[in-house]
């Protein structure tokens, strides 16, 4: 089967660094695109990112979205065939709307104080002490995780998500209790969904746990 793994905007590829490898050791075609370099210039960004994916999804393939990169899915799907999607403890998307709008107003309030010359910290200098490594407690694993991430545009989080609705089939796959209510969502509207009490960074601490029931969501599609 050929994956195509989709890293959160807001982090990098590493993300996938445990899973990646694992999927390929199984035998499937696993491409990840690197959306870093798209961040790290001028908006507007949702069209660019999604241009980036589709340019890596050839072959019709399962695209498999983490965190906010699950508001990317319908402009990837307008622009290549997929076969499915897997929305891994992941925002679903939100059409004509900005990721603000869909945070509680405290920690938008919280977030745009951080702002800098429009660009925020990076995504784990967000979350108090000790939560990086409480998530990762590999450090080898955390370092690498971290050192690519860089500053956050607040342009991208202002930005509103093209109109685009979802219509490629969907699966969910809850990591954490953060995304219960997305799953929840997805659930009520058919999707497969399948839970794992672990943790958002459950991608990297526990890939053979996440790839097995990636491998079980995708062949349902």
């Amino acid at each position: 089967m050929r994956l195509v793994l989709l890293h959160s905007p807001l982090v990098g590829p590493a993300s996938w660094a445990s899973l990646a490898p694992l999927l390929r050791s199984r035998g499937h075609a696993v491409a990840v695109p690197d959306l870093t370099p798209l961040m790290a210039g001028d908006g507007p960004y949702y069209p660019a990112l999604a241009e980036a994916v589709a340019a890596a999804a050839s072959d019709t393939p399962v695209l498999v979205a983490h965190s906010g990169a699950g508001a990317l899915v319908p402009a990837v799907a307008a622009l290549a065939p997929l076969r499915g999607a897997i929305f891994v403890d992941a925002l679903l998307p939100h059409p004509d709307t900005s990721w603000f709008a869909g945070v509680p107003e405290p920690l938008g309030a919280k977030l745009r104080g951080l702002a800098k010359d429009g660009r925020l910290p990076p995504w784990h200098a967000w979350w108090p002490k000790g939560a990086m490594e409480a998530l990762l407690p590999d450090r080898k694993q955390g370092a690498g995780f971290i050192a690519e991430q860089g500053e956050v545009p607040l342009a991208f989080l202002e930005e509103v998500a093209p109109a685009i609705g979802l219509t490629t089939p969907s699966a969910y796959l809850q990591l954490s209790g953060a995304y219960k209510e997305d799953a929840d969502a997805a659930e009520a509207e058919g999707w497969p969904v399948a839970r794992l009490a672990l943790s958002h960074l459950a991608i990297l601490t526990h890939a053979d746990a996440v790839a097995g029931q990636i491998e079980r969501l995708a062949a349902g599609l």
